[in-house]
């Protein structure tokens, strides 16, 4: 089952590889299919489309959303956060988890419906600022823009806690799958039960035509720093930035006979992180015979 899980991930990953322009992604319309939006667990909300994921956390002092899709995702996280009864303009942070066009893709459109200041990595705030991926990303695809660009970015840093309201998300720098990937952490609860709440970055080991992981020992060194971060926290429901990735959609169909209860795994992030450690060590492999 794992090894399923590692070579499906990869395949949805590497057909868009982020080496491809916008217009060629083959899997956007895909991705950006609506769905309705629903109670993770306590105050904390999916919202985004089917294929991407954005999490609303609400609070009285305001709410935090993490990551926005596409930028023809906007419209549509847009009207799931009204239909759940909250409102756009009330969200006062929207957290990034790595700057590529299918995850901060509509984040300049929600900061503008929403006023909202941007949180990120120092290395993602200086991509989103541009909307041109960094050099050093291994799926650096040129320097051209693949996202509206995004003013007033706050950076970060690893382990600081953003606090609104009773609110309080913790960010995570899991460089990996972008230098500046961030993952996300806090808590919700629902009669008298609290459960620690993640968001987790895309771990994947993806590549443009021409990077090669064997060649950059300190990036692949982070890799696993990162894989070792994220099977450590406290985890007991999780939302990967790809949702299939964290089998969000298997739990949420068991959702009407358990409800929110459906949705907690305390295994999912060491399983989450397990399969991209075996990815990555595939992918060496694969570099290696190849060289």
């Amino acid at each position: 089952m794992k090894k399923i899980l590692t070579q499906s991930l990869f395949a949805l990953a590497s057909t868009f590889a982020a080496g491809a322009a916008l217009a060629d992604c083959q899997n956007c319309a895909k991705w950006n299919t609506d769905q309705e939006p629903f109670a993770l667990y306590g105050n904390t909300y999916y919202v985004g489309v089917h294929g991407l994921s954005a999490v609303l956390i609400t609070s009285r002092s305001g709410h935090v959303l993490i990551d926005g899709g596409l930028p023809e995702s906007a419209p549509l996280v847009e009207a799931h956060i009204r239909k759940l009864g909250f409102r756009p303009e009330d969200i006062k942070y929207i957290l990034s988890s790595h700057p590529h066009f299918d995850h901060a893709g509509a984040i300049a459109e929600l900061q503008r419906i929403s006023g909202a200041t941007v949180i990120a990595s120092a290395a993602s705030a200086k991509v989103l600022a541009t909307g041109i991926a960094s050099e050093d990303d291994p799926q650096y695809w040129g320097n051209e823009s693949q996202f509206a660009p995004i003013a007033n970015v706050r950076i970060a840093h690893d382990g600081e806690v953003l606090q609104l309201g009773a609110a309080a998300v913790t960010a995570h720098l899991t460089f990996g799958h972008t230098p500046g990937s961030t993952s996300w952490t806090w808590q919700s609860c629902a009669d008298g039960q609290c459960e620690n709440m993640v968001y987790a970055d895309s771990l994947s080991a993806v590549t443009n035509d021409t990077y090669k992981f064997i060649d950059h020992p300190a990036y692949v060194a982070a890799m696993q720093h990162s894989f070792d971060v994220v099977a450590a926290l406290p985890c007991d429901v999780m939302v990967s930035a790809h949702p299939e990735f964290s089998d969000l959609w298997t739990r949420e169909a068991k959702r009407a006979q358990l409800g929110q209860r459906a949705f907690i795994d305390s295994n999912a992030c060491r399983t989450y992180a397990a399969n991209a450690r075996a990815g990555l060590a595939e992918r060496l492999e694969e570099e290696r015979k190849a060289k």
